[in-house]
């Protein structure tokens, strides 16, 4: 969505299910961050640092480059939470949601 206010300056907006989507995550983390007792903001840093993906391997051929992707953050935030003994469940739901947007974002980096 572009709404025009004149003199060339637009705001422009993300499309209709990425907002839907947006705000349903954001209304998820704010309600699992309720249940939490102390330091409610973790579960908004579980969240993002588990969308975290990277390249671990990159090939090139004539004109074409293959990149293999894994979720890093995914994985650096489970191995942490089922090491560590103070593991709620609202800090792995979080991870979890935060893994489902890097899944997202590795579809979009092969279709892309």
């Amino acid at each position: 969505m572009e709404f025009k206010l004149g003199n060339g300056v637009a705001i422009v907006l993300p499309t209709l299910p990425i907002t839907v989507t947006a705000i349903l995550i954001i209304y998820l983390l704010v309600r699992w961050s309720k249940k939490l007792e102390t330091r409610r903001f973790t579960v908004f840093f579980y969240f993002l640092i588990s969308t975290y993906i990277a390249p671990i391997y990159s090939h090139s051929t004539e004109g074409k480059t293959f990149a293999l992707w894994l979720p890093l953050g995914f994985i650096a935030v489970l191995f942490y939470l089922f090491l560590n003994e103070r593991n709620h469940p609202s800090k792995i739901k979080a991870s979890i949601l935060g893994f489902c947007v890097a899944l997202y974002q590795l579809i979009l980096q092969y279709v892309g």
